[in-house]
């Protein structure tokens, strides 16, 4: 079979573990396609590159995030939100544009259009690097288009998992005051150290939240549990905003009152567009951005999704796909 003319053909090295491979693989969301091969945190190197393909050549270090493809013709694709294409195909357990389904990169190569293939810069380690091509992309792309990205700004990081510690990082390398906001106090140590954080809160702390109060430009949240809003929306300043990156099972309660009193947005954001996360990759190999990462063996994905489902991870599981998938077969 032979590589399609826009195509690059990858060899993975390295696949990330993200918490919505555990949702697909239970079935949480009701839409899995079985079997499935689940991994949108892929990094690799190119092995063979399609005659049209211009980007790319044999022997990049390149990766693939959570789409393998778009129509590539409608106003968000054209606008480089190819996130925001209608006929968006994700990188596994979603049915392509020829009526295949998409496998992931729990695998040992893939092959993607150019356009859905970023490239990895020297200084970017492609274990490390991997998890950015979602948990990255995904805390990036709302700091910027909601201009929480400017030196000097407050940051709230609303929960220190896979998302909340690169978000993190990136605000520290916007120039930004950090504050993680997190249930659970045993992580502020590692907040402020190893992550550099400027403030921890811990949000069942009354006093805490009360001396934190009108404090923060902006809250990334990145939970996905049912909690309450409220005291979260009186963390902001007047037209403070709350970006959701999070996906909570059921529907959450906003009371009218804390939003509209002193200007306060609530908005959502889900990934981003090609462009964006090439910027994203580069931005983070200039500033030193890496995930903090448990790398594993392809015999150990059952455990670890087991650890996953209790957090148990600082913070995201990278597979040796190069090194160890052929010996689990």
């Amino acid at each position: 079979m032979s590589t399609g003319d826009d195509d690059v053909v990858i060899k993975i090295l390295y696949c990330g573990i993200c918490h919505s491979d555990l949702h697909s693989i239970k079935n949480d969301w009701k839409n899995a396609k079985y079997p499935m091969i689940p991994g949108h945190e892929i990094a690799g190197e190119v092995t063979e590159a399609g005659k049209n393909v211009t980007k790319f050549k044999a022997g990049d270090r390149v990766g693939v995030g959570c789409m393998v493809n778009s129509c590539q013709s409608c106003e968000s694709c054209d606008k480089g939100f190819e996130n925001h294409c209608p006929g968006m195909i994700f990188t596994y357990n979603s049915v392509d544009r020829d009526g295949t389904l998409t496998y992931g990169g729990y695998s040992s190569m893939v092959v993607v259009h150019e356009r859905f293939v970023v490239r990895f810069p020297d200084a970017m380690p492609l274990d490390k690097g991997a998890p950015l091509l979602c948990a990255g992309i995904t805390v990036y792309s709302p700091m910027k288009y909601h201009g929480l990205n400017v030196p000097g700004m407050h940051l709230g990081v609303l929960g220190l998992g896979g998302l909340g510690h690169v978000a993190v990082k990136f605000g520290k390398a916007f120039g930004m005051k950090v504050t993680v906001i997190s249930s659970s106090p045993g992580k502020k140590q590692e907040a402020l150290e190893r992550l550099g954080a400027d403030a921890f809160v811990v949000s069942k702390d009354a006093d805490e939240m009360k001396a934190a109060m009108s404090t923060m430009d902006g809250i990334i949240n990145t939970v996905s549990a049912n909690i309450p809003m409220a005291p979260l929306f009186g963390l902001l300043k007047p037209n403070g905003k709350m970006i959701m990156v999070g996906l909570p099972e059921k529907p959450i309660e906003v009371p009218p009152f804390a939003l509209v009193a002193r200007n306060k947005t609530l908005a959502g954001s889900c990934i981003g567009g090609m462009r964006d996360t090439q910027e994203m990759l580069d931005l983070a190999a200039k500033h030193g951005v890496t995930a903090d990462i448990e790398v594993i063996g392809a015999e150990y994905v059952n455990t670890a999704m087991e650890r996953l489902a209790k957090a148990d991870v600082r913070y995201r599981f990278v597979i040796d796909i190069a090194n160890t998938l052929d010996k689990a077969a």
